[in-house]
């Protein structure tokens, strides 16, 4: 089954709010316009409007303005992705040319705030308090991850505490936004907006645990990129925290291949299987497993509707995926 499979009956909405961001960027220079529908076009599971629709659910459900709640979380999103791409100098995304590819990295960085830019646009037609700080929040949260992102880069003695806090920045938090702006928008009571927050941070949290295990175990048809591309690129994730915790002798290797540069691939083969023995695969899934299991608790305090359901299924899809 496709995670598409699992919310069929948000496809039409899902392209209202696609046709929608198309024709957000479609009066602007050349190059911007090019660049940012090349991003449209690279489609992506868009999970966070679906998660904010499915919010929404609980409440007075109305896609016309819900739509420019879902314009605005994709547009974030894919500014992250354009701008996490310029940090990561990768060339790569989804198998296809990046922005800073295609065009340099002047560009993409312009993309991407142009992204944020109509991002806040759309956000502004809504009156709500709590909708302009759940965005807002968000989006502060986000920049302060890609920020550690750059800071901890090859990072060999940072801790586990610092990478979740990477991890809630830089995904949870969209994630857990996502969940809440549908249910602020439809007028959902605040007790079920908290457990909907709850639920998007523990999934957000699980999402991003399960795509760093990937980044070891699926293969580069797959990801779209080379096995170990995180890991080549200075990002220190949960598997490799792990193996560098069991074992100093580990750590110290690891800081002497790269202390001139990218390994070779031997090299980084050899790591790779080394990261797989110590178990730090198995230790990322049991965490990964944790927050699952808090995301499905946390729906208990929800009413019992179609909607929830789904939320349960995406939630063990995310977490089981394998691309």
């Amino acid at each position: 089954m496709k995670l598409t499979d699992l919310y069929m009956y948000l496809r039409g909405d899902i392209h209202r709010i696609e046709t929608e961001m198309g024709g957000a960027v479609s009066e602007v220079s050349p190059v911007l316009e090019e660049a940012t529908l090349q991003l449209l076009e690279a489609g992506g599971k868009r999970i966070r409007p679906v998660f904010m629709l499915l919010g929404a659910k609980f409440g007075n459900y109305d896609i016309q303005k819900l739509k420019h709640i879902g314009v605005a979380l994709e547009f974030i999103h894919m500014a992250s992705l354009v701008h996490d791409d310029v940090i990561d100098d990768s060339n790569l995304r989804r198998g296809k040319d990046t922005v800073k590819a295609k065009w340099d990295n002047r560009v993409a960085m312009h993309a991407g705030d142009y992204l944020f830019g109509k991002a806040i646009s759309r956000v502004a037609l809504f009156e709500e308090q709590g909708i302009h700080e759940t965005m807002s929040r968000s989006m502060h949260e986000m920049v302060l991850g890609e920020i550690e992102q750059i800071r901890f880069k090859y990072a060999w003695d940072q801790n586990v505490r610092t990478y979740f806090r990477r991890i809630k920045r830089k995904t949870a938090v969209l994630i857990a936004g996502s969940c809440n702006l549908g249910a602020q928008a439809a007028g959902v009571p605040r007790s079920e907006q908290r457990s909907l927050a709850f639920f998007g941070h523990q999934v957000g949290m699980a999402y991003q645990i399960t795509d760093d295990i990937l980044d070891f175990t699926s293969s580069e048809e797959k990801l779209g990129k080379p096995a170990g591309g995180d890991l080549l690129q200075g990002n220190i994730t949960l598997p490799v925290l792990f193996a560098m915790e069991q074992s100093p002798s580990f750590k110290k290797e690891l800081r002497q291949a790269f202390a001139d540069g990218a390994p070779s691939k031997g090299k980084m083969d050899e790591l790779l299987e080394k990261i797989k023995a110590s178990g730090g695969i198995d230790y990322a899934r049991e965490i990964n497993a944790r927050y699952l299991q808090k995301a499905y608790q946390s729906l208990e305090a929800l009413p019992d509707i179609p909607a929830r359901r789904s939320l349960y299924d995406i939630a063990a899809y995310i977490g089981t995926r394998e691309h």
